[in-house]
């Protein structure tokens, strides 16, 4: 099982893009990766989060077995 988190996202507004660090826990170890999405501020946060976490999942180099769904808690 995999699992997703967000920590502290927030909107730079010097470059127009929600920044967070995003934990991937995969069994015992838990991966960090800085994201950086670029959205409008009034963008929808729900879809900003998840752009988030689609992009740490794609920064993994530690892929989760095909059978293994991300669980995102937002």
């Amino acid at each position: 099982m995999q699992t997703i988190k967000l920590k502290s996202v927030r909107y730079n507004a010097q470059i127009g893009a929600f920044e967070a660090r995003v934990d991937v826990e995969r069994g015992d170890r838990t991966y960090r990766y800085p994201c950086r999405l670029a959205l409008p501020i009034d963008a929808e946060i729900n879809a900003v989060k998840l752009g988030l976490m689609r992009q740490a999942l794609r920064m993994s180099d530690t892929a989760a077995p095909k059978s293994d769904q991300p669980r995102f808690l937002i």
